[in-house]
């Protein structure tokens, strides 16, 4: 019975001790962080192996408090960010594959173009700056002619196409032949 409550206990501190590490996923994690929540998983399944709980947590709280400072060292130090967690490499520069970085990081041109239409680009010229993030993540600006369309863009569009377009007092009627799409449902409200 003792057996089941240390589990349980074990599994609060975890959880805890995990909160206070910070909330990023897997794929955002750096690989100090990664080998740090590896470690905390090792070290919380040992007590119920060697029967020293208390050891344990002490342990996973040495790893975490170890993590928070590895994350604040980050904040204060440009060089000990780009030592721990790394810059990103430019993969492709104005729609030219950057082949030197690609073998740096050990990616292929094929495995680039899965993370390419994964995001929804077909075309590596429509690229003005493609990255890949220290969390291995893909970052890309896209050349001003393959941006989509905004909301704002598009107001800005239909002002000025309004404004050149002359007003008279044709353009403004409605026509008879038209249909109103809300006549059926006024009608039905009308006669119940």
């Amino acid at each position: 019975m003792n057996f089941i409550w240390q589990s349980f206990i074990l599994i609060l501190a975890g959880v805890l001790l995990l909160r206070i590490a910070g909330r990023k996923s897997i794929a955002q994690m750096t690989l100090a962080q990664t080998i740090v929540m590896i470690s905390i998983g090792t070290i919380i399944v040992q007590p119920i192996v060697e029967k020293s709980m208390v050891k344990a947590i002490i342990a996973a709280a040495i790893f975490v408090i170890s993590v928070i400072i590895l994350e604040y060292l980050q904040l204060k130090s440009n060089a000990f960010e780009k030592f721990i967690t790394g810059k990103s490499k430019v993969v492709i520069s104005n729609g030219t594959l950057n082949i030197q970085n690609l073998k740096k990081l050990r990616l292929t041109v094929d495995q680039l173009e899965m993370r390419l239409r994964n995001q929804g680009i077909a075309n590596i010229e429509d690229i003005q700056t493609a990255t890949i993030e220290p969390n291995g993540q893909l970052g890309f600006e896209l050349k001003e002619d393959a941006k989509p369309l905004t909301v704002g863009e598009f107001k800005k569009l239909m002002n000025i196409y309004f404004e050149e377009m002359p007003l008279n007092a044709s353009n403004m009627q409605k026509t008879p032949d038209t249909p109103n799409l809300f006549e059926e449902i006024n009608e039905q409200q009308e006669n119940p």
